[in-house]
């Protein structure tokens, strides 16, 4: 079992934060398990269904704690743990669940009193619904955990993040915040472009399209059920990233365009085949079924209005 913290506090109860809190008490990853955020009625079913042993008010929720997990969308992060740094005490650890990890690099550090270490985090697991009333303690079963040190992050503070999510049943990867960055946009965020863009040609469709749709359907476009607030703010955090890889697809769209045009069935096949390789090189199917527990953090939409949760299985 990993080392207990003393008192966690999990920033943010929906889906991803909601998971992660039942499953640290579950598992006795810690005494005492502490759960804050802005809408009152998540917080209530946090504590109805004993995902948590008590909720507060971030200030308070902090206070005392030698783990802070940040499950709140990426952009709110840095001023909310501005807001709350003097509350922190020495020794404590910080970590996330987002999606994009060179801006939280660089800035995330920078706030925290001496003695306090950011290691950052992204779990790809979770669901497109939404809320803590889809918590699971078995969320991140057999799921990626992408532990992004930076530079003054101690190795033993690393270690320890990277034994906590080992303890809640991930399969910890380490890179640096660029190589997240780099990595997560060609598996997570271009997919979720493509899934986007696709849902929205679908506005052309003739009408009796609906009564047709199969399983392939279903699987290719349900990340465009996602949240489009928190999704646009994901995909311009890592724009600069995501550039290259969508550049690489319209190419790929064109020869399979001039393909069809000119109806040359071998040059289809061809590149099609070579399709199957590619994707064989990245995601072997023995490897990618055994895995399937889990894939997107990102991807738990609210209700207009409600808390979101920053990651994801998608």
């Amino acid at each position: 079992m990993s080392e207990r913290f003393r008192r966690i506090a999990v920033v943010g109860l929906g889906l991803l934060g909601g998971s992660l809190a039942q499953a640290a008490r579950e598992r006795g990853l810690a005494g005492r398990v502490v759960g804050t955020g802005r809408r009152a009625a998540a917080l209530a079913e946090a504590r109805r269904r004993g995902i948590v042993d008590e909720t507060a008010p971030v200030e308070e929720a902090v206070r005392g704690a030698d783990l802070v997990v940040l499950a709140t969308p990426v952009g709110v992060m840095e001023p909310l743990l501005r807001g709350v740094a003097g509350r922190l005490e020495a020794g404590a650890l910080v970590t996330d669940v987002g999606s994009v990890k060179g801006l939280l690099a660089d800035t995330l550090p920078g706030v925290l009193p001496p003695g306090v270490e950011y290691v950052g985090s992204h779990p790809m697991a979770g669901s497109h619904r939404r809320g803590v009333e889809h918590a699971r303690g078995d969320l991140f079963e057999g799921a990626a955990c992408i532990v992004t040190p930076t530079p003054g992050a101690s190795e033993a503070g690393v270690r320890r993040i990277e034994a906590f999510w080992r303890a809640l049943g991930a399969r910890v990867v380490r890179r640096d915040p660029a190589a997240h960055d780099r990595e997560v946009a060609w598996t997570s965020h271009l997919p979720h472009v493509l899934a986007f863009a696709f849902a929205r040609a679908l506005a052309d469709a003739p009408p009796g399209a609906r009564e047709v749709a199969g399983s392939g359907f279903r699987d290719f476009t349900r990340i465009a059920r996602s949240d489009a607030e928190l999704w646009s703010e994901i995909l311009g955090a890592n724009h600069k990233a995501i550039a290259g890889p969508l550049q690489r697809v319209a190419e790929r769209l064109a020869e399979m365009a001039r393909a069809l045009e000119s109806g040359d069935a071998e040059a289809l096949e061809r590149l099609l085949a070579a399709a199957r390789q590619a994707l064989a090189r990245i995601a072997p199917p023995d490897d990618f079924d055994a895995r399937s527990g889990g894939e997107d953090p990102e991807i738990t939409p609210p209700r207009a209005g409600t808390q979101r949760s920053e990651s994801t299985d998608s």
